[in-house]
């Protein structure tokens, strides 16, 4: 199928693997190009610039060249999010996704390099921010996504965008099979980024356990909570979920609306929800907080990526 995202990346199906916190690795990466798709991961899924160059290397080294992506946080909450850019620059990957604030030094050393630049948004308002910015596309982040999840439903959100934007427009949540993939391409998306079908493939790293609780677990088992990083964030509803809560303590409220200390609540709430995800990730115990969106609802076995594309293009 061709679309604009298809003839942006050169890739055979309108589909990005979207790129996850902790799970995306490069055996991910090189399966979802090497079967047609375009496939990003997070520049913190690398705790050094060696081991993120390491990385892009081999994806290049094992793939065809077109398809490789990286998401990087463009806020004051990421550090590193110069020297990743640089990176991404001196490696020419084939587009960067921005999230969680202003894409525009991005889009300025993008452009000359030939990289192109999708920028996550929740609504038209920063949509048309960063399309007057110069982005290339802009990736509709919908309520039905996993992990930080917007507030419009993709029926409202994907023709909005469509209407009154000029450039083109990505779906992100909702899709996990092949007719949900079609919806949004109706409705005015021209690809959709898909990602919590993939928690649950072979080549995958995160904990069979966690596997298995995006086979075990559906739709209604999603459950939105601001305890893990502050802001809400999707999560399976597991006994202990239901055990802490989803909603901050009163005293983290407090705390988190406090002028003088809000900045560093937020980032020590940040960092300790990240090493609690990337415990439960990679190793099984009661206290387990496992991130995915609702449509691990059409994930029924662990499969290779290779699979999982095929029930995304209708070609099994």
């Amino acid at each position: 199928m061709s679309t604009a995202l298809t003839e942006l990346l050169g890739v055979k199906h309108p589909i990005i693997m979207a790129p996850m916190f902790l799970v995306s690795n490069s055996k991910m990466l090189i399966a979802g190009i090497n079967n047609g798709i375009a496939a990003a991961v997070p520049a913190l899924n690398y705790r050094t610039d060696e081991e993120f160059r390491a990385a892009l290397d081999e994806v290049r080294a094992n793939t065809n060249g077109v398809g490789l992506g990286v998401n990087l946080i463009v806020n004051k909450s990421n550090p590193k999010a110069p020297a990743q850019l640089k990176t991404c620059v001196e490696k020419k990957v084939d587009f960067i996704i921005t999230s969680l604030g202003s894409p525009e030094e991005v889009i300025k050393l993008c452009k000359p390099a030939g990289i192109k630049v999708f920028c996550d948004v929740v609504d038209l308002k920063f949509a048309l921010k960063v399309q007057e910015l110069g982005a290339d596309a802009i990736i509709a982040v919908n309520s039905k996504a996993g992990g930080h999840a917007g507030p419009m439903p993709p029926e409202e959100l994907i023709p909005l965008l469509a209407e009154k934007c000029d450039i083109p427009v990505i779906s992100a949540g909702g899709v996990g099979k092949a007719s949900q993939m079609e919806n949004v391409l109706k409705l005015g998306a021209v690809g959709a980024s898909i990602g919590s079908v993939f928690i649950a493939s072979e080549e995958s790293d995160v904990s069979n356990e966690y596997k298995q609780a995006c086979v075990d677990y559906g739709a209604k088992d999603i459950v939105m909570s601001t305890k893990v990083s502050g802001t809400p964030c999707t999560v399976i509803n597991t006994p202990y979920v239901q055990k802490i809560g989803t909603n901050q303590s009163w005293l983290e409220r407090v705390l988190t609306k406090n002028k003088r200390l809000k900045k560093w609540v937020k980032m020590l709430t940040f960092v300790k929800g990240m090493k609690r995800l990337e415990k439960s990730a990679f190793s099984a115990t009661y206290k387990t907080v496992w991130c995915a969106g609702p449509t691990i609802e059409h994930t029924n076995s662990i499969k290779p990526v290779s699979e999982i594309i095929k029930g995304l293009t209708g070609e099994q």
